[in-house]
């Protein structure tokens, strides 16, 4: 039938000796510790398979406010002259270059009425470089800027032009990033 199945035992009882018990075997205090002292190559056992299980990190679930904030200067939008080429984009293309889910783009798209993408008959979203624009533009206020999606809708009503502050915030931006390059290579 194969290998017979083995009980594990956490032994909390004190804060010095924290044993591990495997049907009878012992491995003392620290398991790494007892793993790196044997030599030769076994095969994975109950203890390994269970610190393995409780290091692995489902793929599931949201994104922490860290991870968020890290990804948020990340997005892989193409310059103007490749973006204004083509006249609608797909949503999966869309995603991929803000680096989320097609289904947070969609619920982007009912909060927020700058987001007006073509929709075939079969229903399919296609976004024309003007929508790419304005998803940059809320996707800013919403990952980078940390705005709520209420306040965010406050701020589009209330600055018209918000889009032309942004163009040129970013333009800002390019600027100093290319005089921080420049410093760098002359210092």
């Amino acid at each position: 039938m194969g290998k017979p199945l083995s009980q594990i035992t956490f032994d909390f009882s004190s804060d010095e000796e924290k044993d591990i018990k495997i049907t009878g075997h012992e491995i003392p205090g620290d398991q790494d510790e007892a793993i790196e002292q044997s030599e030769t190559p076994r095969e994975p056992d109950a203890v390994t398979t269970v610190v393995e299980a409780l290091q692995r990190r489902s793929p599931r679930g949201r994104l922490s406010l860290k991870e968020i904030h890290l990804n948020a200067d990340l997005i892989q939008i193409p310059p103007d002259e490749i973006l204004f080429q083509k006249q609608y984009y797909s949503i999966g293309e869309v995603s991929k270059w803000f680096r989320v889910n097609q289904s947070l783009i969609r619920y982007w798209e009912t909060e927020f009425d700058i987001l007006e993408p073509r929709k075939n008959r079969k229903g399919d979203r296609f976004f024309r470089p003007i929508d790419v624009k304005n998803l940059v533009l809320i996707y800013d206020l919403l990952r980078r800027r940390k705005f709520t999606i209420e306040g965010a809708k406050e701020f589009l009503k209330k600055n018209k032009k918000a889009d032309e502050k942004f163009v040129m915030i970013q333009s800002l931006e390019k600027i100093k990033s290319f005089f921080n390059e420049l410093k760098a290579s002359l210092g």
